[in-house]
């Protein structure tokens, strides 16, 4: 995942996509969902972050607006923030394997409750997808760096009161994982 755009920048990014998604869904369930989710997540987003990660997107033109003549202005992705855009699609991100593997684990616990069924279980889809391995129902492991997917991942899900990372140098049943990930 690239580097150097802030969380709201990336929330920002991600919801001017949902315009995209609309565009290409046939489904009135599809749109609604869209619409529904990039309501709630524009009103999560302090405001004064806000004017600052947009003027930041306009700098490093990933985001271009115009000025109507009633004096709003309307947010729009160039192309060049639609390419970033994908870097930042879950379902494509893939966790580099180092050269060398620094002998820690990256562990993820969650306890997400059941009213957020819908976020947990595609958390825990997206994280079988990354390779990791599923110590139990909501306790992952993966042996390699993954910070930057993690903070998307619950960035994306809005469940970060529910989601904790830990980086532990030994687990009792490290030998079993090892040889699960190919590191012995």
């Amino acid at each position: 995942m690239p580097r150097g755009l802030g969380a709201t920048q990336k929330k920002i990014l991600l919801l001017l996509s949902a315009g995209v998604g609309l565009g290409f869904s046939r489904s009135l369930g599809d749109h609604i969902r869209i619409i529904k989710d990039t309501s709630s997540e524009w009103k999560k987003i302090n405001r004064s972050s806000l004017k600052q990660a947009i003027r930041s997107l306009y700098a490093s033109k990933l985001v271009g607006w115009v000025e109507k003549s009633d004096g709003s202005v309307r947010l729009t992705l160039t192309g060049k923030g639609k390419n970033r855009i994908l870097t930042f699609n879950p379902d494509t991100f893939k966790i580099r394997k180092p050269k060398k593997w620094d002998n820690k684990w990256r562990i993820i616990i969650f306890d997400v409750p059941e009213k957020r069924r819908g976020a947990r279980d595609s958390l825990r889809s997206h994280l079988r997808q990354l390779g990791f391995y599923e110590l139990q129902k909501s306790v992952f492991v993966h042996p390699y760096p993954c910070d930057d997917i993690f903070e998307f991942l619950i960035e994306y899900h809005n469940i970060r009161n529910h989601v904790r990372f830990i980086l532990a140098q030994g687990l009792d049943n490290s030998l079993y994982l090892k040889d699960k990930f190919g590191l012995i």
